[in-house]
């Protein structure tokens, strides 16, 4: 199977020069085009605790920072996925990018399904158990509901985000 465009979602983590490195490699030898993709979180827990809070010119003004705020970050996400569409035009893939906001999964099929990307590729951070349940997991929800093929990039878990190199280089030598 040739893939011809392929759907690369990125969030800000560390992991995503990894994911867009791998996503623009395959672009190259399938001579696809890319669309990068981020998904700004609409958090919206906790507003209405501050509605309770805030009443009249008060409410006004939080609304307002609230939209400042996100209109900075905004333009922060443009900026960055806008570099990154630069770098892999600059290497010979056709690139374009799109920026959305709301829930990540969901707008990843839906991106998926309206470009009609082949493949979707994305990141993995390796949350299990409780984290995965209670946080969710994106690549998940993506491998069972994209109308595509979907490529998953494995990150470093959490935890060993939190292990000190030392520590992990102690305990593989007690093993042998």
């Amino acid at each position: 199977m040739r893939y011809k465009k392929v759907l690369v979602a990125l969030d800000r983590s560390p992991h995503s020069e990894a994911v867009f490195e791998q996503a623009v490699e395959l672009a190259k030898k399938e001579e696809a085009s890319l669309m990068l993709f981020h998904c700004l979180p609409f958090e919206n827990q906790g507003v209405g605790w501050y509605a309770d809070v805030f009443v009249g010119r008060e409410l006004i003004n939080f609304s307002r920072e609230m939209q400042a705020l996100f209109q900075k970050e905004s333009e922060e996400a443009r900026e960055w996925i806008a570099s990154y569409c630069q770098k892999a035009t600059a290497q010979g893939v056709p690139t374009e990018w799109d920026l959305k906001v709301g829930d990540a999964g969901s707008a990843i099929r839906e991106l998926a399904d309206t470009w009609g990307a082949d493949l979707v590729v994305l990141g993995r951070r390796g949350r299990r158990g409780l984290a995965e349940i209670f946080l969710g997991s994106v690549s998940n929800y993506v491998v069972h509901y994209a109308p595509c093929s979907v490529l998953i990039v494995q990150g470093i878990s959490e935890t060993e985000e939190k292990v000190p190199v030392a520590a992990t280089q102690a305990k593989s030598e007690e093993m042998f």
